[in-house]
């Protein structure tokens, strides 16, 4: 099937990410299956099936990236001859770029979430209890501390673990690699704990996160272990572990730190994506300025 030989070749040939090629696959099924005759499919049919999209309430993001992976298919089928023409070769889909501030939580907030992991970690009696306590400490700790994405962190190995300099050898997107120093030694101090207790209960398995099962923890598991704390400690209800990382950006660069730096410890391509942070610092200093600065009440 063309399908299938086009996704080979992207996973082959580009430096992708199995969730970026999963992306590509959901997308072109989506499309072929309204267009079975995709030798046959014309603009017009192509328009169609983007005011369907629109009609779902997909946002611009998600239908610029399915027209994305549509048009690179219909290349390749003009490459490999199943097609003569790519009806979208000419053709551009201005979108609006929309651009929301990344959404974070506040320190306090934080600071509650690890006083609530800490008392779980010190009250646990059975060896499950300790087992689950202490991992979980360790992996929001870690997100926290770092800014790492939880799909990041999920994929860390033991190897990754660099003790003599505290540092973590991080996996990121298009299978990019860096380093990152752990600078908080109670964040450390909970990471040796975790080793430790691996260690004792004799799990071989090679990812740092695991399972009861011993098995290596999915980002689904880590998401689930983020919201069981977040609705125990009572912070904001709709924060995801992807809050922890926009937070630890957010107040680095509240904190001092420059841009540039910012962007290779967060792992983005471009320093474009690091500068809406800029903008939540910005908005934040406004708040708290309007609020508590004393020369706005010295009416002369």
């Amino acid at each position: 099937m063309c399908l299938d030989e086009f996704i080979q070749k992207i996973r082959t040939t580009k430096n992708l990410s199995e969730k970026t090629i999963k992306a590509y696959r959901s997308d072109l099924k989506g499309f072929l299956a309204e267009n079975e005759d995709v030798g046959a499919v014309t603009l017009s049919e192509i328009f169609n099936y983007i005011d369907g999209l629109k009609a779902q309430g997909l946002k611009d993001t998600s239908i610029k990236r399915k027209l994305i992976s549509i048009k690179q298919f219909l290349d390749y089928l003009c490459k490999t001859k199943h097609l003569t023409e790519n009806p979208m070769r000419e053709i551009s889909f201005p979108f609006r770029k929309e651009r929301r501030l990344p959404k974070t939580l506040e320190v306090k907030e934080v600071r509650a979430l690890i006083n609530c992991l800490k008392t779980r970690k010190t009250e646990a009696v059975t060896p499950f209890a300790v087992f689950q306590t202490t991992r979980d400490l360790c992996l929001i700790d870690l997100m926290l501390s770092t800014g790492i994405r939880v799909g990041e962190a999920v994929a860390l190995t033991l190897d990754d673990v660099v003790h003599s300099e505290h540092t973590i050898l991080i996996h990121g997107k298009g299978r990019k690699q860096r380093l990152l120093y752990i600078s908080c030694q109670d964040t450390w101090n909970n990471l040796k704990d975790w080793l430790r207790l691996r260690k004792e209960r004799g799990i071989n398995c090679g990812f740092l996160f695991v399972n009861r099962e011993h098995s290596p923890l999915s980002v689904y598991g880590a998401e689930n272990i983020f919201s069981k704390y977040r609705d125990l400690t009572g912070i904001n209800t709709k924060a995801t572990p992807h809050f922890l990382r926009h937070t630890f950006a957010t107040n680095l660069l509240a904190n001092g730190a420059d841009l540039r730096s910012v962007q290779e410890i967060m792992g983005h391509a471009s320093v474009s994506t690091t500068e809406i942070y800029t903008e939540v610092t910005i908005n934040r200093k406004k708040k708290v300025l309007s609020k508590y600065n004393y020369r706005n009440k010295l009416l002369l």
